[in-house]
């Protein structure tokens, strides 16, 4: 638990310019944890930022951590790639399995971001 404690600190905070945006659409109300996912398209590539209470949920802050580090900056295709079994994998692994259900909820909303990503490019 204390290398998700660690971990959770590299989830990099929300960008001043999103601190006004209505972040309604963005909630991810299956988490039991209030998160808000932020998409960025940029030159092709896809970002995500995370509007969240590090300090209170520092499990969520540092999947999420783990998450943009692999899909940030790259392509929709990327996000689209992470694997059905991903959440319940790493869930199982830590013994978290209880935070699964939030955890593909946001999962399910990278994808969907990208999904929208991709029809914008094409």
């Amino acid at each position: 638990m204390q290398a998700l404690v660690q971990y959770s600190k590299k989830l990099e905070p929300l960008p001043e310019r999103f601190k006004d945006i209505d972040h309604g659409s963005f909630n991810i109300p299956e988490c039991q944890t209030r998160v808000d996912i932020i998409p960025e398209l940029r030159d092709g590539r896809m970002y995500f930022y995370a509007d969240l209470n590090v300090r209170e949920s520092p499990t969520i802050a540092a999947v999420l951590a783990i998450i943009f580090g692999a899909v940030n900056g790259q392509p929709p295709s990327t996000t689209l790639g992470i694997p059905e079994d991903f959440v319940s994998t790493l869930m199982e692994s830590i013994g978290l399995a209880a935070r699964e259900p939030g955890l593909n909820a946001m999962i399910t909303r990278l994808k969907r971001y990208a999904r929208d990503a991709q029809v914008q490019i094409a």
